[in-house]
C-alpha cells in the first residue's frame, strides 16, 4: 500500500509540472483559437434570423470525430423556429404551441452539425461535415462550418414582451475537452458579397465568441511519449516509465493485445470520445512517436519517425506532428508524409508540422500490426550547426494533435561513443598528411 501511495504522489507531482498549460496559451501557435461568429441577418417583431460560423484558426490542432457540439442559454423565452446545415439534438417541451411546433424549445439548446450527405433541402454552403473542423494548415478549406436558424419568442402567439429578442445568448460551450469559452464580444458587422463582388451586404448585428484550448483541462495525464535511437549507439532509449499513467494506478485502463478478441467490444455514447484502452506497457501511451537517427551522408542525414498507436479503442483521423528540432531549416526531402514549416521566431525556423497524405496514411489505425505510420527525412548537414555531439541530432520537443509528448531526460539522450571525438581526430591527420608535411617544410 505504501508503495502504491508513493507512486501515486511522484505522479501527481509529475502531472503538476503541466500547471502552466492550464492558461491556454500555446507559444507555437500564440493566436490559435475557435471562434463562433453569430450574425443577425434579419429582424422583425417576432423574431430574427441567425448565421451561425464556427472557424478553427489554429494551425496544428483540428477537431476530429465525434466533432463539436455547440450550446448556449437564452436569455428570455426564445425558441428556434427551424435551422438548416445543422439540427438540435433535443426538441424539448413544446406542449405550449398549436399546430406547427418549434425546432427546439430548449433553454439551453445543444446544436450539432449534419453527416455528410445530408437532404439538400436541409444544407447550406460550408455545412454538413459531421462536426470535423480541419486545422488551418493541413487544409484550409475545412476549417469552418455554418449554420442557419430562426428565432422567435414563445411567448410571440401572445403578443407580449419581445424585448429579449435581440439580446445574445450567454454561455456559449462547444462541448469539446479542453475548449473553454468567453463571453460574446461585440464587433463590426460581417460583410457579404454577391454578383461577382459587384455588390456587398452585411449583417444587422455581429458577436464574437472566443474558445480557447488547454491541454491540462483537456486531459489531467498527457498523451504520448517519445521514444529515441541513433546508428551510432546501441542504447534505444524508451519512453519514460509512467509517461502516461501507471499501471496498477486508479484511471489506468490497459488490455493484453495478445488475449484480446478479434473484435473489441467498447460500450460508449456516440457523441463522446471513447476513453483510452492502451496496450499494457511500461509508458501507458495512447500514442508512441520514435526517433531514429538512421543514416549519415557526405552532406545529409537520414532520420526515421515511426509514430505508434497504442490505443485499442480509437483511429486517429487527421493526425498531426509538430517537432522542434535546430536543423529543420535544412530539411531537404520528406518521405510519406506531409510537411510545413511554422515560422514562430522570425528568421529562425526551427518549428515544423508534419500531416498524413490523404487516401495513403491520413488515418492512424487503432493498436496492432496497422496501428503506425512512419516516414524517413533527409536534413542537410550545415556546417555551422551540424554535429552528432550531446544529443543534438535529437528533437528538443514534439506534440502530437496539438498535445505535447515526454520526453526522456537529455541525459539518457544516445551519444557518441567515448572513441568518436578520437577517431574523428585521426580521420582528419591522415586526411591531411600532405597539407601537414608542406607546413612542416616551410617552418
Amino acid at each position: 500500500m505504501g508503495l502504491v501511495l508513493m507512486l501515486g504522489l511522484i505522479m501527481t507531482l509529475y502531472l503538476a509540472s503541466f500547471a502552466p498549460l492550464s492558461y491556454g496559451y500555446d507559444p507555437l501557435d500564440p493566436t490559435g483559437n475557435i471562434t463562433i461568429k453569430w450574425d443577425i441577418m434579419q429582424a422583425n417583431a417576432g423574431g430574427y434570423s441567425v448565421k451561425v460560423s464556427l472557424f478553427n484558426y489554429q494551425l496544428f490542432r483540428h477537431v476530429e470525430p465525434p466533432g463539436w457540439r455547440l450550446s448556449w442559454t437564452w436569455n428570455g423565452d426564445e425558441v428556434i423556429w427551424n435551422m438548416a446545415g445543422a439540427q438540435a439534438t433535443l426538441q424539448g417541451n413544446c406542449s405550449r404551441f398549436m399546430g406547427n411546433l418549434p425546432h427546439s424549445c430548449e433553454k439551453k439548446p445543444v446544436i450539432v452539425d449534419l453527416l455528410p450527405g445530408a437532404p439538400y433541402n436541409m444544407q447550406v454552403a460550408n455545412c454538413c461535415k459531421g462536426g470535423v473542423l480541419s486545422s488551418l494548415i493541413q487544409d484550409p478549406s475545412k476549417y469552418g462550418a455554418t449554420f442557419q436558424m430562426s428565432v422567435g419568442a414563445a411567448s410571440t402567439y401572445n403578443a407580449s414582451n419581445t424585448s429579449s429578442l435581440y439580446s445574445i445568448p450567454a454561455n456559449f460551450t462547444i462541448e469539446l475537452p479542453g475548449y473553454t469559452c468567453g463571453p460574446p464580444r461585440e464587433v463590426p458587422p460581417s460583410r457579404f458579397t454577391s454578383d461577382g463582388g459587384r455588390r456587398w451586404t452585411q449583417a444587422i448585428g455581429t458577436w464574437n465568441v472566443t474558445c480557447i484550448y488547454s491541454q491540462f483541462r483537456a486531459s489531467l495525464t498527457p498523451k504520448c511519449c517519445v521514444s529515441l535511437s541513433a546508428f551510432y549507439n546501441s542504447t534505444i532509449v524508451p519512453c519514460p516509465t509512467c509517461s502516461c499513467h501507471c499501471q496498477g494506478l486508479p484511471g489506468a485502463r490497459c488490455a493484453n493485445s495478445s488475449k484480446l478478441p478479434p473484435l473489441l467490444q467498447l460500450p460508449h455514447d456516440v457523441t463522446k470520445e471513447v476513453p483510452p484502452l492502451v496496450s499494457c506497457s511500461q509508458h501507458m501511451c495512447p500514442i508512441k512517436v520514435h526517433w531514429h537517427v538512421k543514416q549519415s551522408y557526405r552532406e545529409y542525414w537520414r532520420v526515421k519517425i515511426t509514430i505508434t498507436n497504442f490505443n485499442l479503442a480509437k483511429n486517429y483521423s487527421q493526425w498531426s506532428l509538430v517537432m522542434q528540432h535546430p536543423n529543420l531549416r535544412s530539411l531537404t526531402q520528406v518521405f510519406s508524409f506531409n510537411y510545413s514549416p511554422l515560422d514562430q521566431h522570425g528568421t529562425i525556423n526551427d518549428t515544423g508540422m508534419f500531416w498524413g497524405i490523404q487516401y495513403y496514411n491520413e488515418m492512424l489505425l487503432q493498436s496492432g500490426d496497422n496501428g503506425n505510420v512512419q516516414t524517413e527525412i533527409l536534413l542537410n548537414k550545415d556546417a555551422g550547426m551540424f554535429t552528432f555531439r550531446e544529443g543534438w541530432a535529437f528533437p528538443r520537443k514534439i506534440s502530437f494533435n496539438g498535445d505535447e509528448c515526454v520526453m526522456p531526460s537529455p541525459e539518457d539522450y544516445p551519444r557518441l561513443p567515448n572513441n568518436a571525438n578520437t577517431s574523428s581526430f585521426f580521420r582528419f591527420i591522415l586526411l591531411n598528411i600532405p597539407c601537414l608535411l608542406i607546413l612542416m617544410f616551410m617552418l
